[in-house]
C-alpha cells in the first residue's frame, strides 16, 4: 500500500506549488524525479511547432506561448524488459476566480474523505502518482526496463505529449494518469477515445432595401440568416441521424446507444438589444464525435457534403454558400482487451478494487490518443475518483482520498509488471 503520510503531503506540495505558476510545480516534479534516481531532460518547445499526425487547431483555438515539458527517466536493470512512458499534465485552469471556493485553494484540505485544492484532480493526482511510482520502483530490485515519466502540458492544444513524441521519447506502452470524472474513479480503464470536430459554419442574409431603422415590416423582402441556418442546422441532424445508423462501435454503443454524435451548441445572430433589425449573418457552432477507426478528413467532406447539398437545394445559398471554418479536431484511438498492456492493467486495477474493471469509452478526445496516433505506442488510462473539476465550471475540485491512495498503488504495480516483462 501508498504510505498515505508520503502520498498526501506530495501531492499538497504540488497544489502549494500552483500559486507560483506551472513552472513552480515543474520544478517540485524535476527534484522528486532526481531525488529518486532518474536522468532528467527538460524540452521547451512552441505549441504549433509540433508536427501532429492526428489533430488541428486553428491559431484562435492553439496555445501561442511557449511550452516546457520534462522528462525523468529511471535507467532499467535489464534491456531485455519492457520500457513503460507515463504521463501527466501539470499545467491546470488559469487561477482568475477562486472567490466561489469554499476550502483555500492553493493548499490541500481533507474533509469527509476528499482532498480539495486547486487543479488536484486535473491533473495533479496523476503527476503525483507517477513520481512516487517512480520512487517505489527505484527501492525495489529485480529485472525491469525503463520508466520514463513526462510532465507534460496539455490543457489549450498545449501538445506537450505529441512534442516529446516527435523528439524521440519512445516506450514499449503508455499509461495516462487523470483522476476519473466519469464517477467510477479506479473502477474503469480508459482504453478506447473517440475522435472530435470543432467547426462553425457561418451564412450571410441580405438587409431589406430601406433606409428605415427597423426591418420588421420589410422583413419578407429581406434574406434572414437565421432562416437559411435552420436550413443547414436540419442538414446536420440529418447527418447525424444517418451516421448514427450506419456507423458501429459496440463499446460506445453500449454506453449510449450511438456510435458517433453532432450538435450545434451555439448560435450567433444579431443581438437581443436590437430585435427589430435583421442580422447580416448567423453562424452555427457545432462539435462531432466519432469512434477510432474514422479519419478526420473523411468527416469533414461528409459534413462539407451535406451542407453544400442543402445550399444548393436553397436559391439564395446556391448564389451564397455557406462559409465552414474548421475549428479543431483530433483523432480516436483505442487499445483491444486481447492486448498485452490492458491485460497486464486490468489484472493490478481488478486486484486493487476486487472487481474486473470497465472499459471507459465514452471520455471524447482523451490524451491517450496521442502516444497511439502519433508514435504507435499503445497506451490507457485510469485514475482516482474526482469531482467538482474548475475545468467544467465548478469549484472546490477533490479527489477521493483512499482513491487516490489506491490510484498511487495501482500505477506502481502495473509499471512493475509491466517492465519485469520481457520484449516482444
Amino acid at each position: 500500500m501508498a504510505e498515505g503520510t508520503d502520498a498526501l503531503d506530495f501531492l499538497q506540495r504540488l497544489v502549494v506549488a500552483q500559486a507560483k505558476g506551472e513552472a513552480a510545480v515543474q520544478d517540485v516534479i524535476a527534484e522528486a524525479l532526481s531525488a529518486a534516481g532518474c536522468t532528467f531532460q527538460s524540452h521547451s518547445y512552441l505549441p504549433a511547432d509540433v508536427p501532429v499526425t492526428g489533430e488541428f487547431a486553428v491559431a484562435e483555438n492553439a496555445d501561442p506561448h511557449e511550452r516546457t515539458a520534462i522528462v525523468g527517466t529511471l535507467p532499467g536493470t535489464d534491456p531485455a524488459c519492457r520500457s513503460l512512458l507515463m504521463f501527466a499534465h501539470p499545467d491546470g485552469e488559469p487561477a482568475h476566480d477562486t472567490s466561489r471556493w469554499t476550502h483555500p485553494p492553493f493548499q490541500t484540505t481533507r474533509i469527509d474523505g476528499r482532498i480539495h485544492g486547486w487543479g488536484v484532480a486535473d491533473d495533479l493526482a496523476g503527476c503525483a502518482a507517477a513520481v512516487l511510482a517512480i520512487r517505489h520502483l527505484a527501492q525495489t530490485p529485480g529485472p525491469r526496463g525503463d520508466l520514463i515519466f513526462a510532465s507534460t502540458p496539455s490543457k489549450r492544444h498545449a501538445r506537450g505529449v505529441a512534442a516529446l513524441l516527435h523528439r524521440g521519447v519512445r516506450a514499449d506502452a503508455a499509461l495516462y494518469l487523470h483522476p476519473a470524472e466519469s464517477g467510477r474513479g479506479m473502477a474503469e480503464i480508459k482504453a478506447v477515445t473517440c475522435g472530435h470536430l470543432e467547426f462553425r459554419v457561418t451564412v450571410c442574409g441580405r438587409a431589406p432595401d430601406t433606409h428605415e431603422p427597423s426591418h420588421t415590416a420589410f422583413s419578407h423582402l429581406a434574406v434572414n440568416p437565421v432562416d437559411k441556418a435552420v436550413i443547414l442546422h436540419a442538414a446536420l441532424m440529418a447527418l447525424a441521424e444517418d451516421r448514427a445508423e450506419r456507423i458501429r462501435h459496440p463499446l460506445i454503443e453500449a454506453e449510449v446507444g450511438r456510435a458517433s454524435n453532432l450538435h450545434v451548441a451555439a448560435i450567433q445572430a444579431g443581438t437581443m438589444g436590437a430585435l427589430s433589425r435583421l442580422a447580416p449573418e448567423c453562424a452555427l457552432g457545432c462539435a462531432l464525435s466519432f469512434p477510432p477507426g474514422e479519419s478526420p478528413d473523411t468527416l469533414r467532406r461528409e459534413v462539407e457534403t451535406a451542407l453544400a447539398r442543402a445550399a444548393q437545394a436553397d436559391p439564395w445559398m446556391a448564389d451564397h454558400p455557406p462559409q465552414i471554418d474548421w475549428l479543431s479536431g483530433v483523432t480516436g484511438a483505442e487499445v483491444s482487451r486481447d492486448h498485452p498492456l490492458w491485460k497486464v492493467a486490468s489484472g493490478v486495477v481488478g486486484r486493487a478494487t476486487g472487481a474486473e474493471p470497465v472499459v471507459n469509452p465514452m471520455h471524447t478526445a482523451s490524451d491517450i490518443r496521442v502516444p497511439m496516433i502519433e508514435a504507435g505506442i499503445p497506451c490507457v488510462g485510469f485514475g482516482c475518483l474526482a469531482g467538482d473539476l474548475t475545468h467544467s465550471g465548478r469549484h472546490d475540485e477533490w479527489v477521493d482520498a483512499a482513491d487516490y491512495l489506491r490510484m498511487v498503488d495501482v500505477t506502481a504495480a502495473i509499471a512493475a509488471d509491466w517492465c519485469a516483462g520481457a520484449r516482444e
